[in-house]
Parts: structure tokens; sequence; C-alpha cells
């Protein structure tokens, strides 16, 4: 058997394009994730998962006409897939356990800790949503773009944004409903 393949003979130095478009939108997408995952760890995981996809193909994709618009979705799609996995289900985040001195100085510890939970569980409910459902969600709530501009994102209509939403929010209803209920019990 030979030696191990290095780091470098896996991955060779990334094209000069993306390693410009990893800089320039690393930190909008980074926040995006965030957003989602509630954790800075998972949201750079989701961006080293963007970028070694690229990485992996035979010469970077043309992006256009808004690599900016493809990187945010990516990120929202990639941190979506995050939280449904299994996995990320069963663990904690280090985040969290060092954040819960810093949250709320007003709150008992068992009110943040039940802030956290609550935070937690709508997170994973979005991302039990379906694909576009979530996404449309995700983009709309967590990263505050109107329906006229998710629409022009996604390349639909209003309307459909509107209708996704408006069951989305649905179903988020009952989710967390259900959930307070288990709670109180």
């Amino acid at each position: 058997m030979g030696a191990p393949a290095t780091r470098h003979e896996l991955f060779p130095d990334p094209p000069p394009e993306l390693e410009n478009l990893f800089r320039e939108h690393h930190d909008r997408s980074f926040r995006a994730a965030y957003r989602i995952t509630g954790s800075a760890m998972d949201a750079e995981d989701v961006l080293q998962t963007i970028f070694l996809r690229l990485m992996k193909r035979e010469r970077v994709p043309d992006l256009s006409p808004s690599p900016e618009s493809y990187f945010h979705r990516a990120a929202v799609n990639a941190a979506l897939d995050l939280m449904r996995s299994p996995i990320r289900a069963r663990s904690a985040s280090l985040e969290d356990v060092e954040t819960t001195r810093l949250e709320s100085p007003g709150l008992d510890p068992e009110s943040q800790h039940a802030d956290r939970e609550l935070k937690t569980f709508i997170r994973r409910s979005v991302a039990r949503l379906g694909r576009r459902a979530a996404e449309v969600f995700a983009l709309r709530y967590f990263e505050g773009y109107g329906n006229r501009e998710i629409a022009a994102m996604l390349n639909t209509s209003q309307m459909v944004v509107a209708v996704i939403l408006h069951r989305s929010r649905s179903r988020l209803r009952k989710d967390i409903s259900r959930y307070l209920e288990t709670k109180e019990s």
C-alpha cells in the first residue's frame, strides 16, 4: 500500500475564479446558513459543502446572471439539508452550551432553556417542510426577502410564493401548537 493521499492531492488548488467567488460571497452565504442552522460551526460546514461541490467539477459552472443569488440559494438549501439530517437532529452544538449564559440575562435559566428548545424546534420544523416550501420560508422569514424578490429569485410568481408561505405558516402553527401542548402536559 502506498502512502495515504494528502489533502492537497485530494483537492488541488481551486481555480482562481472559484477562489474569487468564495471571497465575494462567503459572508452573505455564511449569514444565510447561520440564520437557518443557528450554529456558526454548521454554517461553516454548509459553506464547505457548497464550495467543495464546485471544486469537484471539471470546471467552474457559469453562474450568470447572478452568482450572488446562486450562492445564497445554495447556502439556504444546504443549511436546510443539514437541519433535516438525522445526525444533526441528535447532536447538540457546542455553541448552544457556550452561549447559554449570554442569552436573555433577564430570564431565569429554565425560561432560557425553553426559549432555546423552541427555536431549535422551529428550525427543525422548517427543515421538515417540503424542499421548495422550506426554501421560500427561509428566504422570507430568516433572510427578510419580500415576496416579489423571492418570486424573482425562484423564477415564479408572487402568488405562488404567497400560497407557499400561507401553507407553510399554517403547518408550522399546528406543529408549534402541538409542541407547546406537550411541553405544558
